[in-house]
């Protein structure tokens, strides 16, 4: 009989050398709805630089068009809001916009450019997004026009905009895809205001809600890896292999051998293999289901002596049916692919 000790050195040994991604498996898509507060448009409305953010008080600012007298073209705006939700799930953050004024209209009116296209402003946004708790996960950064219709393939939620995303950092490092806003889910206005309001007193002032739909495609998605075909998946119990002939049972706890799941707490440069101690925990909220079920993420750190591979202990759901269970990770908001595992 083999003694435990050498099965755990083994399955290391096999997560490390071995274990390959699902070939042919493409990062897949997914979409962020981001919830925002507190958003505030300051409008560059005065020359006059000794004026800026210099006023406590809730302020106004001339409308565009012919009515206000400003030209609906060339104008220049920062926005900020408070990011409060991720997927319906709190979180915490900062969205900020710098845009520029193009009023791009097909049959334009003062001020605004004649163009085949109907577009407000180019606009470069940041969507710098924390967990409820504060810890920082990382940042999307997306670039394009605001107003309009979305492009061809966008999500259906998603109704004004067309946005680039062309990057992030932490946990979304080389993220690419599309965005835009979701209008039918603003139920307060964008509050305007003249770049002479001081922005410390934004919440208190108040300000306006957006919702943002971003669609994601990761640079590395999370997923189990695959070793001789199969997931890599353990009993807590005895390190032994998920297999048909020595399936899961429901309410057990599991160990998945992973990758994709990003930065950790103790911080360990991007190459460099994970400590042994202290364990490195993974810095994104980590979740996985079983059946579509959540189930009990127990611990989620970092390999020790291994590079972009993590072990991941969730509970079997006790109530999961009998046969093929589907299990899913999910870390920073990101979806993995589903993988297979049998249960009894």
């Amino acid at each position: 009989m083999i003694p435990k000790i050498k099965i755990v050195a083994m399955t290391i040994l096999l997560v490390t050398v071995c274990c390959t991604h699902a070939k042919g498996q493409a990062a897949p898509t997914t979409i962020l709805t981001v919830d925002l507060e507190n958003v505030v448009n300051y409008q560059l409305d005065t020359s006059d630089i000794s004026k800026f953010a210099s006023d406590p008080n809730v302020t106004t600012t001339r409308p565009v068009g012919a009515a206000g007298g400003l030209p609906g073209s060339f104008l220049f705006n920062a926005q900020i809001g408070d990011i409060v939700a991720v997927n319906g799930q709190p979180a915490k953050g900062t969205f900020t916009r710098h845009n520029f004024q193009l009023g791009l209209r097909t049959a334009p009116s003062f001020g605004q450019a004649i163009a085949d296209t109907v577009r407000g402003r180019v606009e470069a946004d940041t969507f710098e997004i924390l967990k409820s708790d504060g810890t920082p996960i990382g940042t999307i950064v997306a670039y394009g026009l605001s107003g309009g219709s979305p492009p061809p393939g966008a999500p259906l939620s998603r109704t004004v905009g067309n946005f680039a995303i062309v990057g992030g950092t932490g946990a979304f490092l080389g993220a690419r895809g599309q965005a835009g806003v979701a209008v039918t889910a603003q139920t307060i206005a964008i509050r305007q205001a003249s770049v002479t309001e001081d922005p410390a007193n934004r919440r208190r002032n108040g300000g306006g809600r957006a919702r943002f739909v971003l669609q994601v495609i990761p640079m590395e998605a999370p997923q189990v890896v695959i070793t001789a075909g199969f997931p890599f998946v353990i009993h807590s119990r005895d390190s032994s292999l998920v297999t048909a002939y020595n399936p899961a049972a429901a309410g057990e706890t599991l160990r998945l051998f992973v990758s994709g799941l990003g930065p950790t707490k103790l911080p360990v440069d991007p190459g460099q293999p994970f400590p042994a101690s202290p364990a490195a925990a993974v810095n994104s909220p980590v979740d996985v289901t079983v059946n579509g079920k959540s189930a009990t993420v127990v611990a989620a750190v970092g390999l020790p002596g291994a590079v972009d591979r993590y072990q991941v202990d969730v509970q079997v759901p006790s109530d999961t049916a009998k046969g093929i269970a589907a299990v899913q990770l999910n870390a920073a908001w990101i979806q993995g692919p589903v993988v297979n595992i049998p249960v009894q």
